[in-house]
Order: C-alpha cells, then structure tokens, then sequence
C-alpha cells in the first residue's frame, strides 16, 4: 500500500502529459492554374488506307407471291358465214 498511491500518481502524470502533444503543421500547397492555351500545332499526316472488308452473306429467297386476278371476259365471236359450205379436216392416217 506504500507504493500503490506514489504509482497511481506517475501513472495519472505520464497519462495526462502523453495527451498534450501539438498537433502536426497543416502545409498549404497551392493549386495550379492553367494558363492561356498556345498556338494550334501543325496537321498531322493523313492516316493509312484500311483493309477491305468481307463480301456479306446471300439473303434468304422470298415468299411466294399472291395469286393473280381473274382475266377479263373476252369479245363474242362474230357470226359464221351462211355459204352452206362445211369444210372437214380429217386427221393424217399414221
């Protein structure tokens, strides 16, 4: 118990003075600002030609188309000749 109060003192003593550091220099460093933009520079030479690219594929066929309209009705036929003649055509004998 003769130690025990002249210990907690330094205790509390180096507890307290380990506190009491100064807080490190804060260094303000200055942002750049941009000057004036210079001279435009020379044209740069005009670039290679490219490769030619590959022939594309063939489409697909198309669909079938829609039926056609039913044709007009034609003229009547003229009237047969009243000769009484009848001409018979009689098919070649094989």
């Amino acid at each position: 118990m003769k130690y025990s109060i002249p210990f907690a003192v330094v205790v509390v003593a180096l507890g307290l003075s380990a506190c009491d550091r100064p807080a490190p220099a804060t260094v303000v460093v200055p942002t750049a600002v941009p000057g004036p933009p210079g001279p435009a520079g020379a044209t740069g030479e005009q670039g290679s030609k490219g490769f030619t690219g590959q022939q594309g594929q063939s489409g697909e066929q198309g669909a079938t188309g829609d039926q056609g309209a039913p044709g007009v009705q034609g003229e009547k036929g003229k009237a047969g000749a009243t000769t009484g003649t009848t001409v018979v055509v009689v098919p070649p004998s094989s």
